[in-house]
């Protein structure tokens, strides 16, 4: 097995950061230093100078950490060679997904995947967009599932499916007389926005600065989720624009009112994975099919 050692000194060479490593490890930073320094004994010499707040790798940590980077590879190609060969699909998937992905997509996704794959641990992290993408960047994530456009060339974006957004208001509200809203038909009304960072903020921004005559949202309010959002328009605050997934219950229900917009307000759903990173079998089973799961969604 490659040894435990050298997982944690390629991380911390990577990221020249002990403190981040620590966190990327599930490790506390005495624990890091103390295993990098038995390497250091091991080797006889310092992998590391540490000088002024500020991580470097020595002449001889540049030489293990090129070395660490092969032996690491070849043993994640073994694992995937045997696994293959034994039809085995287990292991830990670290995934995340933006708010309203995780809160109406990924419950019943997650749950047919587990019936067919027991043996894979899902873990879920819940986050807004941007967040999401830099986790993903960074390595802490396996696989992210979020909102809007993804711009970086570090990562692949494999789109999953299309979402429609809809202006939605409490019953009674002059709007509900509509059948299709323009911006100018609702800009001047206070509006619940989500957060900034938020995949669906980011989206809305956009088409109303492309659809607009250069007017501004009159937000009142921001707030973290779709479910806190709802409650503050049923509860006549506001109006706001969110995902068509959000509201099947509430316009069952009655206690809401959506009206579409126009132009339709439609942004993709995506699986964002990094580029490089080593592909697991089970990551790999999970991205299948989880784009087959939203085909037929």
């Amino acid at each position: 097995m490659a040894d435990r050692r050298l997982k944690i000194f390629h991380t911390v060479a990577r990221l020249l950061n002990f403190t981040k490593a620590a966190e990327e490890l599930h490790m506390t930073q005495p624990a890091v230093t103390f295993q990098i320094r038995q390497l250091e004994e091991q080797f006889n010499t310092r992998l590391f100078d540490r000088t002024h707040n500020k991580v470097s790798l020595t002449d001889v940590g540049k030489r293990v950490f090129s070395y660490a980077e092969r032996i690491l590879k070849l043993y994640e190609d073994m694992t995937l060679s045997v696994t293959e060969m034994t039809g085995d699909v287990s292991g830990t998937v670290s995934l995340g997904a933006s708010t309203t992905i995780a809160e109406y997509v990924l419950p019943l996704l997650i749950g047919e995947f587990k019936k067919k794959f027991p043996e894979v641990v899902i873990s879920l992290h819940e986050s807004n967009t941007d967040e999401i993408v830099n986790m993903v960047e960074n390595n802490k994530l396996d696989i992210g599932i979020i909102e809007g456009q993804v711009n970086n060339k570090n990562l692949l974006v494999h789109e999953c499916k299309l979402d429609q957004l809809v202006v939605i208001m409490p019953n009674g509200h002059p709007l509900c007389e509509m059948k299709q809203l323009r911006v100018e038909d609702f800009v001047s009304y206070p509006f619940i926005s989500r957060e900034h960072g938020s995949g669906t903020q980011e989206t809305i921004r956009r088409y109303v600065e492309e659809n607009g005559d250069g007017e501004m949202l009159n937000i009142c309010f921001e707030l973290s989720s779709p479910v806190a959002i709802k409650g503050a328009v049923e509860a006549g605050m506001g109006i706001s624009i969110v995902s068509s997934a959000t509201i099947v219950k509430e316009l069952q229900l009655a206690t809401l009112w959506a009206v579409e917009l126009s132009p339709k307000l439609e942004r993709p759903f995506s699986f964002v994975r990094q580029r490089y990173k080593f592909k697991s079998r089970a990551a790999d089973q999970l991205l299948s099919f989880a784009q087959e799961f939203c085909k037929n969604a």
